[in-house]
């Protein structure tokens, strides 16, 4: 009985669809047709995501200039194919797909910088570029005027590219500082400098009337960046952090490993908005972090903790750094200790040298229960 239900259902879905009026098959096609471009879209994100592992790794290096690449060429064929430089038929098929491996190439670019920016930093150092994306998608669909739509392109092509020569730049050169983003700056606008020079011998009149918003929209663009990098809302890229705990003790072997004795925690306090209770069986507490770097970089990180006061404000109590080296594929390992310290609400901040956040980790301290169970482990 259910293979002739499936048979005659089959039997009625292929009969409706030959039936069906051409015209209506011809607004459901249109109507798939208004989203080709956010599909396109989602559809790099995707292939990050199956594809990206490791800033220095060659395979993800090729990935993200291959999407670079394919954007610059998307939008050099796209205005081509607008401006009929090369042929009727040619220029109608450029014109309709190219707007697709854009978006495409788009898609992938902003995912891969928003997975490698996102292991760099906390969720709120992440949080730009999460609305960033949210306004691209949003875009596609409210970008219709095809002079809009040049200024979106260009400026949307400017901020992946500023994005991705602030992260590949000091994993070539293997330093990271100020002086290195302001140099990936200068790049990403010469590099975008070139493409609309290129753009001004495709479609000249086209960039003459859109001179002044394109001029005005990758000068805000470059003063935005360079805003949330001094202001420290730009994640440490490309440093990752791995792992970071508030334990007990830690202590180095001679073997180069650590010993490290934690407080096994109840399941319910390892949600993230739940702060675990530390209850410590000495008079000293310990941080411990791994901190990812790319194999040629060699930086230094700083362990900052703070304690809140009698009016919920944030106290510094310790602030020490050294140097780690990208030679541990699963994070340099390192550590802090306080002693003396006071119950109440601790945390153990992860920066870079110029105060960018890594991650955090923050603690209830409360020596007046008796502590979970303790486990000893050896990393």
């Amino acid at each position: 009985m259910l293979s002739a239900f499936s048979a005659e259902h089959f039997l009625c879905v292929i009969w409706y669809y030959i039936a069906m009026p051409s015209s209506l098959y011809q607004t459901i096609k249109s109507n798939y047709k208004k989203y080709w471009l956010t599909i396109a879209f989602v559809l790099g994100f995707f292939t990050d995501v199956l594809l990206l592992n490791q800033i220095d790794d060659v395979v993800d290096n090729i990935i993200l200039l291959f999407y670079v690449t394919l954007a610059t060429f998307s939008i050099l064929f796209f205005y081509a194919g607008v401006a009929q430089k090369l042929g009727t038929n040619v220029s109608k098929r450029l014109v309709l797909y190219m707007p697709i491996v854009m978006q495409y190439s788009f898609g992938g670019l902003f995912s891969g910088m928003l997975i490698f920016y996102a292991r760099s930093g906390d969720l709120f150092s992440s949080l730009p570029f999460f609305i960033l994306i949210l306004a691209v998608i949003f875009g596609n669909e409210l970008v219709h005027k095809r002079s809009d739509g040049l200024v979106y392109h260009l400026a949307l092509y400017f901020v992946g590219l500023f994005s991705y020569t602030i992260l590949v730049l000091p994993v070539l050169i293997g330093i990271m500082g100020g002086w290195i983003f302001f140099l990936s700056g200068l790049l990403a606008l010469g590099v975008v400098t070139l493409l609309i020079q290129t753009l001004y011998k495709i479609v000249p009149r086209f960039m003459e009337l859109n001179t002044q918003r394109i001029i005005l929209s990758i000068g805000f663009i470059y003063i935005l960046f360079n805003t949330l990098y001094f202001a420290n809302i730009i994640p440490p890229i490309p440093l990752s952090l791995t792992q970071l705990e508030i334990v007990q003790s830690v202590t180095r072997l001679e073997d180069g490993n650590y010993r490290i004795v934690a407080e096994e925690q109840p399941w319910w306090e390892r949600f993230f908005f739940i702060k675990p209770e530390l209850h410590p069986t000495t008079s000293s507490l310990s941080c411990f972090a791994k901190v990812y770097a790319p194999t040629r970089l060699s930086t230094k990180i700083f362990h900052r903790w703070e304690y809140k006061d009698a009016n919920n404000d944030w106290q510094e109590r310790l602030y020490l750094g050294y140097d780690i080296a990208g030679t541990n594929t699963g994070g340099y390992r390192g550590y802090t200790t306080i002693s003396s310290f006071s119950d109440g609400v601790w945390r153990c901040s992860v920066e870079s040298a110029r105060g960018q956040v890594l991650g955090r980790a923050t603690v209830q301290i409360d020596r007046t229960k008796p502590a979970h169970q303790v486990v000893t482990r050896i990393e």
